[in-house]
């Protein structure tokens, strides 16, 4: 071949002086180039060798290599011990554990624990208080009002009479014990918010519609934190729930138009309910009391009649014992009284018959006259007989003589 051709195989002498790296002779003397041997790898004992001697003049003393490496160990076991320093924040406790097993509760400020893996500390913040939404998500920080995204499987709940409402709400809480927050559950927030979820809906499936829209708020909040706060105790989370405020409590929005238009027809009926209770309340007492006033009329009636007919009986029986006393005197009395009461009234003519001289001439009496107007005579008797003259007064009564007067009826006497 031609490598053969040229003086030897592929690291003989070729026309460069041999081999693929040369080997020829170039003029130095024939010896063998320094660039013919190729690069060569450092010697890792030599340059040991030679950092060692290096220290051992730094060093004061003869130190040997265990010395040495005693002392390197020494600087790495006190770097691994100071490495056991921790600091809890105001905000924070420690809890510290040993090989994942709790050992013990720090508290703020400047603290040791072994260095890892035999202890490491994990510091919850027990003072900041945590939010849990359920029924929607804020797009971003609450309190600066962002946009919020709705879950209707978390929202919509089915109330105690059967209707679809759609809640959003949110959980604020705290940690209460820090061991119990760190084993007992294994993720907070999806605890809470299962649980919260839970606690609304038993309370909601007890609870009206209307009262849920209007003003049972706040007592489906208070009753939900209580119910709660009783899950979580029972789960042995170490949690404390601080508040549970309510953001939305409305129906479903395919039929929120449907429902506003029967709330306010609900609104329109108890608005009439409450005109004719007002009308009630104003025509029943007024009927009452003119029951009352006629009732009270018919008996002071009754009284009346009853004292009046008692008062007659008692002065009729009076008089009749008068009358069985002294028949006599009552007889006349009675005979008196009653002419007294027939003759007040009429035109009377008393006609005395000792004035007429016992001349039997008939007088002549102005009967005309006396049935004038109001009863006055308006002239003078006239025909005077015998000098006798029957002078008729003012009030329709003629001074004439007593003998004239009706006899009386003959008194019975005793029986």
């Amino acid at each position: 071949m031609f490598w053969q051709s040229q003086g030897g195989g592929p690291w003989g002498t070729g026309p460069r002086g041999g081999g693929p790296w040369g080997g020829g002779n170039r003029g130095n003397g024939g010896g063998p180039s320094p660039r013919g041997r190729g690069p060569q790898p450092p010697d890792f004992e030599e340059l040991l060798r030679r950092g060692q001697d290096r220290f051992r003049r730094v060093l004061p003393g003869n130190f040997n290599t265990r010395t040495w490496i005693a002392l390197v160990v020494i600087a790495v076991v006190v770097l691994w011990l100071l490495n056991g320093f921790y600091t809890v924040a105001a905000d924070e406790v420690g809890v510290v554990l040993r090989f994942g097993a709790y050992n013990r509760t720090t508290q703020p400020g400047l603290n040791y624990h072994l260095p890892g893996p035999i202890e490491k500390v994990l510091t919850p913040s027990v003072t900041r208080v945590n939010r849990t939404e359920i029924g929607y998500r804020s797009e971003g920080p609450a309190a600066r009002g962002a946009a919020t995204r709705q879950l209707p499987e978390e929202a919509l709940m089915l109330t105690g009479d059967e209707n679809i409402v759609d809640i959003n709400f949110a959980v604020f809480w705290v940690i209460k014990d820090a061991k119990a927050y760190l084993f007992n559950i294994r993720a907070p927030d999806a605890t809470v918010k299962s649980a919260a979820e839970s606690a609304m809906r038993e309370v909601i499936g007890e609870t009206q519609i209307a009262q849920a829209l209007s003003e049972g708020r706040g007592k489906i909040e208070t009753d939900t934190h209580g119910l709660l706060q009783g899950i979580l105790n029972a789960y042995g989370a170490g949690i404390e729930v601080t508040q549970l405020q309510l953001q939305k409590v409305d129906p479903p929005g395919p039929v929120i138009d449907a429902f506003r238009d029967v709330q306010r027809a609900l609104a329109d009926r108890e608005k009439l309910r409450n005109q004719a209770e007002a009308y009630r309340n104003d025509i029943v007492p007024k009927a009452r009391g003119a029951a009352a006033a006629i009732k009270q009329e018919a008996e002071a009636y009754r009284q009346e009649i009853i004292a009046r007919s008692q008062g007659d009986a008692d002065r009729f029986t009076s008089v009749y014992h008068a009358f069985k006393a002294a028949q006599d005197v009552t007889l006349q009395r009675l005979y008196l009284e009653t002419m007294e009461e027939v003759l007040k009234n009429s035109n009377k003519v008393i006609i005395d018959k000792s004035a007429q001289g016992g001349s039997g001439v008939l007088p002549y009496l102005p009967l005309p006259a006396l049935g004038g107007a109001n009863g006055t005579a308006s002239a003078p008797a006239q025909g005077n007989v015998s000098g006798g003259s029957a002078p008729v007064t003012g009030t329709g009564q003629s001074s004439l003589p007593q003998s004239a007067a009706p006899p009386m009826p003959p008194l019975r006497g005793r029986q």
